[in-house]
């Protein structure tokens, strides 16, 4: 199993609010239905179409205010990723993405910087979109 894991973020926002955010598919929906194909989403599945794979990922568990853990199938490898976060005062939060997948030797040698790339890409996203959003 290989672990691919992100760059650390700061977000000017309380982990529980971070948390409320990120611990719902359905609160995604408006982020992510124009920027995927066929999204569909409820609290704790979604459903999408990436490069003619549908993609499922399921929520598997929740810690709150501290991580998510999610689940997907649909592609070529099975894989988990976790979206911790880290409060360090009231209002700053540090975010942290976690990918565990299996990949054979081959896989590892052609996709994985782009992975390492990927869930860094991911992450530094959150943390702008977070940083960026209104304050409720």
């Amino acid at each position: 199993m290989q672990e691919y894991i992100s760059k650390q973020h700061q977000i000017l926002r309380p982990a529980a609010q971070i948390y409320a955010l990120i611990s719902r598919f359905d609160n995604l929906t408006p982020a992510l239905a124009d920027k995927v194909e066929e999204w569909q989403a409820d609290e704790d599945t979604c459903s999408f179409k990436a490069k003619g794979f549908t993609v499922r990922l399921r929520i598997s568990e929740k810690v709150a205010p501290k991580h998510v853990k999610i689940e997907g199938d649909g592609i070529p490898m099975d894989f988990a990723f976790w979206i911790q976060l880290h409060a360090v005062s009231d209002t700053d939060t540090r975010l942290r993405l976690v990918l565990h997948t299996d990949l054979n030797m081959m896989m590892r040698m052609m996709i994985g910087n782009k992975l390492q790339g990927a869930i860094d890409q991911i992450a530094e996203g959150i943390a702008k979109a977070m940083n960026a959003a209104p304050q409720y």
